[in-house]
């Protein structure tokens, strides 16, 4: 298993509108082959940032989604509220 970890800075003034972009592209991300889990937190201190954590089967579930229209849908209701493009790394259990 492998934890997706998105660092998502959005355009300030927007938070309310990502926030309800999210709740709507959500189940792409759930409903996809090799996916485990997915939550999105929001900042405290900056609540123009936000954090997606997606638990993975593998590297390779999370690249199969990249490479699937369902991403492409993900990213047309999400990203038009990004102040740059999200920070995304993966990590591993010790």
């Amino acid at each position: 298993m492998v934890v997706e970890v998105a660092l998502i800075d959005v355009t300030p003034g927007a938070e309310q509108a990502f926030s309800a972009a999210y709740a709507q592209a959500r189940a792409l991300i759930a409903g996809s082959a090799g996916c485990r889990s997915v939550r999105m937190t929001r900042g405290v201190e900056t609540p123009t940032r936000f954090v997606l954590l997606v638990e993975w089967d593998s590297l390779a579930a999370h690249e199969e989604f990249r490479a699937s229209p369902r991403f492409g849908d993900w990213r047309a209701l999400i990203g038009p509220h990004f102040a740059e493009a999200p920070r995304v790394e993966h990590f591993e259990d010790l």
